[in-house]
């Protein structure tokens, strides 16, 4: 299949990536960084999903994973209206099998910046919006929303010892997802699911029980 993921370069986009090129897919990628995957059946185009204008022309994609997204850096342009853009061009037609959008647990809970939830809660209602438009192409739309997982844009908690020990005292599992694990819960709803859609998907270790929002001043 032909695959096409934003954000790419790094974290979990990287980890989707990955995945869907071990499953024998074609896989696009759109990155504003250079690629970072060497692999024969992969493609990658340096490009900022918020140019409407420059984006690759792309022909029957048969996934669209919207993972591309920042934290209190234009967080509206990109994570929302950028993502809108992508799945505009690339996901309303007729060969398109899913459309996976990589939401937040910050859309169900409100507890970060208020920009960031505020373009997260827009993916949340913008996924039920295209899944009502693709189903009649047979096709699914959900978000993966996610609650902390180890990427670089984390690291700044990750590595600060006394704001770690106070986000594991949200966290009721006590640990946080791998990009990985995000990149298998990917793959299974944008391959394996073929029923559920319009869903928002929490998958955050149990962290939005206690809605509170830790973060380095």
């Amino acid at each position: 299949m032909k695959v096409l993921i934003t954000g790419t370069s790094q974290g979990i986009g990287k980890a989707i990536a990955l995945q869907f090129l071990a499953e024998n897919n074609t896989v696009i990628g759109i990155d504003r960084l250079e690629k970072s995957i060497e692999h024969e059946n992969y493609i990658h185009y340096v490009c900022d999903i918020r140019d409407k204008e420059k984006l690759p022309q792309i022909e029957n994609v048969d996934i669209l994973i919207n993972n591309a997204g920042t934290q209190n850096e234009d967080d509206i342009d990109i994570n929302l209206k950028a993502l809108i853009y992508i799945t505009e061009k690339y996901g309303i037609q007729k060969n398109i099998k899913s459309i996976l959008n990589i939401g937040s647990a910050s859309g169900h809970t409100g507890a970060e910046f208020p920009e960031y939830c505020a373009s997260k809660g827009g993916v949340l209602a913008y996924t039920k919006n295209v899944a009502q438009r693709i189903a009649p192409f047979g096709a699914t739309c959900n978000s993966l929303d996610p609650g902390g997982v180890f990427t670089p844009l984390n690291e700044c908690v990750i590595n600060d010892p006394e704001l770690w020990s106070q986000i594991m005292n949200e966290t009721p599992l006590k640990k946080w997802a791998t990009a990985e694990e995000i990149a298998q819960w990917a793959y299974f709803l944008t391959v394996v699911n073929t029923f559920c859609t319009g869903q928002n998907i929490l998958v955050d270790g149990g962290e939005s029980i206690n809605y509170n929002f830790v973060w380095k001043d």
